[in-house]
């Protein structure tokens, strides 16, 4: 018995290291009260496994820490300190929290780098001489995770728990911290937002594997500050709209030909007027630093405009919850751009002419120019028409906002009705149009149908209404599912919304013929006035390129164009436009010269020396215009629209309605059979 004491009593001493913390004497000798935690041999041992990172270590963090439980063991049994506890107990608090922490940041950034690694494209990487770095060291955690019971100073402590709390906790902080720094930046930074937040995502995926997370669609709704379930508002949403009032729609200008939104260089004041946002911890961005410079320059190709890649953000980020309100809110600016229009056009059109004929064909375009000027007279009136020109912008840009957005809801759902058509029983026919190919049950149903009749039926089914339950949700999926394939389009409902905006000042826009029959020197319709605004600024581009073309863009032409066909006067300009007869003019003026010219033309004189680019602008205008009234066409034919029409005997026929619009691509010439 004495040998097996004695024998206790030597391992207890040999195994016993708490002498390695106490430092009394350089206490004194320092003269300072405690040792900073960077100089406690425990934490020492402790932050040096978390800074390598080694496998093999991270398994064994928390052998240091007994250094403690010995330390604290010496002061109570064999010194009967009782402030030499206290001060232990105190480190140990302060150690095990920063211990916590760190382990926390050092799993959170490993996973978050995993994610980032693989959701990036696999293209770029390949690209890279050194694509290597973006690739993450395996490392394990499994030992941490299970570590349920810890003994420290005679507690016991669910480090589990702990990390698990911690974790939550980190991931609102990440996305809150995303969320501010997309509030400190344009719309153009909607991409770089649902990168990040994808990352995160997946991180959160990989981590509840392991760990009881809170959800992510809650922490997401929780942070964005819509959990209510009557709030259809939220920070994202609400940073969006804020951006097309106070910065998209006034200072970004619209380039038909690429479907993209570029910032006017007028309108940048606006962005040297933001604040920075606050420069986040390394893990909040991709994990490593690599990672987070490649995401970086992917992200800054989408910085300088907006285009298709960040409606689908938008769309992605708002979900069918928050997109209605967005959409809603454009359309209330369209309405109210319109009704503050209408005065500022009212002025316009007194400030016309009583008569307005047409353009005579003698004086050639410099005649027609001459007439021109003396029929618009806005000099005193400049201001008003760069406020229209500018309301005019705006309008049309929200008009192909809303394209852009309806472009993307229709490739979504035809990715979603491709993924459901098979188990609903949609098959294309013989005309090319989709029929269902059964004629009451889906496939779907059918299954689920048939396989809880035979479960049913069986002795050995202990509970079959659960499979009933199952069998009867699967009809309402169907129907759900159903009720989708005829979605509607977000740009017919918009133009519809804007026709019946118009339809309220119809009377100011479009007056009714005295006469009955179509005015062609008194009209004073909205067809007259863009048609003098359109001159007005594509001669501006003549003499100045960057005085207003650079500033308006295509934007002035969709709106231009969108409520001349919603107010049935897309054949009175096309008919009337300044700029058409211009042009007709100058084809008129070069068949005639070329008629009489000598058969050498390399030596006959440019007859229309100095107009070479007010024709070519000109004729781009003409091409766009004709662009948006097939769009028009196609999208929202005019069957509820009326007009005055002429029979063959000249009277007049009064709101005669259109005749149905065929639609653009169903004239497209056909490719011929080979």
């Amino acid at each position: 018995m004495h040998a097996l004491a004695g024998c206790c009593s030597t391992i207890g001493t040999l195994t016993d290291l708490g002498f390695l913390w106490f430092r009394e004497f350089y206490l004194e000798s320092s003269r300072v009260i405690q040792f900073p935690i960077e100089c406690s041999l425990p934490w020492m041992l402790v932050d040096h496994v978390i800074e390598s990172q080694d496998a093999g270590l991270l398994e064994s963090i928390l052998i240091p820490l007994d250094l403690y439980n010995d330390s604290a063991q010496h002061a109570l049994t064999y010194l009967k300190q009782r402030f030499l506890y206290d001060e232990i107990e105190a480190e140990v608090d302060l150690s095990f929290d920063l211990l916590v922490q760190k382990l926390n940041e050092v799993i959170f950034t490993y996973y978050k780098s995993c994610a980032a690694s693989t959701l990036l494209d696999s293209s770029f990487t390949y690209a890279c001489d050194d694509g290597e770095k973006y690739f993450v060291k395996p490392l394990r955690f499994d030992a941490i995770f299970k570590l349920r019971r810890v003994m420290i100073l005679g507690r016991t402590i669910d480090l589990r728990s702990l990390i698990t709390q911690r974790m939550n906790k980190l991931f609102r902080e990440n996305i809150d911290f995303l969320l501010e720094r997309f509030e400190y930046g344009d719309l153009c930074g909607v991409v770089e937002l649902q990168q990040l937040l994808d990352i995160l995502e997946l991180t959160h995926q990989s981590i509840s594997r392991f760990l009881e997370l809170d959800s992510y669609s809650l922490m997401i709704s929780e942070m964005q500050e819509n959990l209510s379930l009557v709030s259809y508002s939220s920070r994202i949403s609400s940073q969006i709209w804020n951006e097309m009032q106070t910065d998209f729609l006034p200072n970004f200008i619209l380039c038909n030909t690429t479907q993209r939104f570029v910032r006017s260089l007028k309108g940048a004041h606006h962005s040297s007027q933001r604040s920075d946002a606050s420069t986040g911890k390394p893990y909040f961005y991709c994990g490593s630093h690599d990672l987070t410079m490649a995401y970086q320059g992917l992200a800054g190709l989408y910085r300088d405009f907006f285009g298709i890649p960040h409606m689908f953000a938008v769309v992605k980020l708002l979900g069918s919850r928050s997109l209605p309100g967005i959409i809603r809110a454009l359309l209330d600016h369209i309405s109210s751009k319109i009704t503050a229009m209408v005065p500022k056009v009212t002025g316009l059109q007194e400030a016309l002419p009583k008569s307005i004929g047409l353009l005579s064909f003698d004086g050639g375009i410099a005649g027609c120019q001459k007439i021109i000027h003396e029929i618009l007279t806005w000099e005193a009136k400049s201001d008003v028409k760069v406020e229209v020109l500018h309301d005019l912008k705006e309008i049309g840009s929200a008009l192909y906002w809303m394209s852009l957005l309806d472009i993307v809801l229709r490739q979504i759902d035809t990715t979603q009705f491709m993924q459901s058509a098979p188990w609903l029983g949609l098959v294309p026919g013989n005309d090319g149009q989709v029929k269902h190919a059964y004629s009451d049950n889906t496939p779907f149903t059918t299954l689920l149908s048939a396989a809880t009749s035979a479960v049913a039926s069986s002795p050995a089914c202990a509970n079959p209404s659960s499979y009933l339950v199952m069998s009867k949700q699967a009809e309402a999926a169907s129907l759900l599912y159903k009720s989708n394939l005829n979605s509607g389009s977000v740009l017919e409902y918009a133009l519809a919304f804007t026709s019946a905006a118009l339809d309220r000042h119809y009377s100011k826009w479009s007056a009714t013929p005295k006469t009955g029959f179509i005015d062609i020197t008194t009209s004073k319709d909205f067809y007259r006035v863009f048609s003098g605004l359109q001159y007005s600024y594509l001669e501006d581009s003549m003499t100045n390129p960057s005085k207003k073309r650079e500033m308006l863009g295509d934007s002035v032409a969709w709106a231009g164009c969108t409520i001349m066909y919603l107010l049935g006067q897309q054949l009175h300009f096309e008919l009337f436009d300044f700029s058409y007869q211009f042009l007709n003019v100058a084809e008129i003026e070069t068949a005639t010269v070329s008629l009489y010219q000598p058969a050498d033309r390399s030596k006959s004189p440019n007859i229309f020396q100095g107009y070479e680019v007010i024709l070519e602008a000109m004729r781009k205008a003409r091409r766009l215009n004709n662009h948006v009234f097939s769009m028009l066409r196609a999208r929202c034919p005019l069957e509820d629209k009326v007009a005055c029409a002429i029979k063959p005997s000249g009277a007049p026929l009064h709101r005669m309605k259109f005749s149905n619009t065929v639609s653009a691509f169903e004239t497209l010439p056909q490719r011929a059979n080979s």
